[in-house]
């Protein structure tokens, strides 16, 4: 949705550079996710060397000399921080904070003063559920709240300007995900479910398709969009509607295997998160409209059962 918005916007000069730049901006949005996985390593890191600070203090006091370590030891940490496939990733995109001390430390005393930490610290025992709900609750809020964090990575990367909220939620998907029993040879998920097939990834090719499709049928698609939507000029659409719409309809008549039902309700999804208020509306207004013709012309074709409804 973003790359054909940015071509539609007098983007790349041609639809294979527009294909290029968004399969690297994929790349750095997965890297924008190790990025996170490292912060988190990071602070915790930061946690461990105050406490050895304080131990060396000339007058330290009692906290200073029998600190808590729960946070330190936090289990699903030490699983990220042992993780191969993290430290893999991690030396490939070179990433430091030596430079971002000042941040670190904004984000450590901020995650002391929050009340879920603090409840954290101060039970008795603690499960791995814990450990892990500390983290997606505290830090992962602290990331998402943080402009200064956000502007750290705009600075750092062009495409990471719209990515970051996608990387928090990557990010808490793996927390979510990871088990107990986890140990360092466990994979990290990766952006395409099917990306390391050695047949090539479907994911992949989904994406180039939609992608190609929806922009070579633009003119046309235009006019379909204009046919249905009564009472509304193509140019009084929102531009993300128009493009929700493109690609949904691309998606209903060029995906045999993917439900109706899963293209309209995804599409309706992205309205609520990237248009207006009203747009769930008349996008499934006019998608409601068009099922029913192309269904009528035989235009969508679906193979597999419940496809069509």
């Amino acid at each position: 949705m973003q790359a054909i918005y940015a071509f539609q916007q007098e983007g790349p000069e041609s639809i294979n550079a527009g294909e290029k730049q968004l399969i690297v901006s994929l790349d750095k949005l997965y890297e924008l996710y190790i990025y996170q996985i490292s912060l988190i390593i990071e602070i915790s890191d930061f946690a461990r060397k105050r406490i050895e600070e304080n131990r060396l203090k000339q007058l330290p006091t009692p906290e200073d000399l029998d600190p808590n370590l729960r946070f330190i030891q936090n289990r699903f940490i030490n699983q990220l921080e042992n993780n191969r496939d993290y430290l893999k990733r991690n030396a490939v995109y070179k990433i430091n904070w030596v430079d971002e001390e000042e941040m670190i430390r904004k984000f450590y005393n901020l995650m002391r003063e929050d009340e879920a930490y603090i409840s954290y610290m101060n039970k008795t025992t603690v499960s791995y559920a814990d450990e892990k709900h500390v983290v997606e609750m505290v830090i992962l809020r602290l990331f998402s709240e943080s402009d200064h964090l956000r502007s750290y990575f705009d600075e750092r990367n062009i495409y990471w300007a719209e990515d970051f909220d996608t990387a928090v939620m990557m990010v808490d998907k793996t927390i979510k995900g990871f088990k107990e029993s986890a140990d360092e040879y466990t994979s990290l998920p990766t952006l395409l479910k099917d990306e390391n097939n050695i047949e090539g990834s479907e994911d992949m090719d989904f994406v180039k398709h939609l992608y190609r499709k929806t922009l070579i049928n633009s003119t046309d698609l235009n006019k379909v969009i204009s046919e249905r939507a009564s009472n509304w000029d193509l140019e009084r659409i929102a531009v993300m509607d128009t493009i929700l719409l493109k690609m949904a309809i691309t998606e209903l008549i060029e995906f045999q295997s993917i439900p109706i039902k899963v293209t309209l309700n995804e599409y309706i999804e992205l309205s609520k998160e990237y248009s207006s208020p009203k747009s769930k509306i008349f996008i499934n207004g006019v998608l409601d409209k068009l099922i029913v013709d192309y269904k009528e012309q035989g235009i969508i074709k679906k193979s597999g059962r419940g496809l069509m409804e």
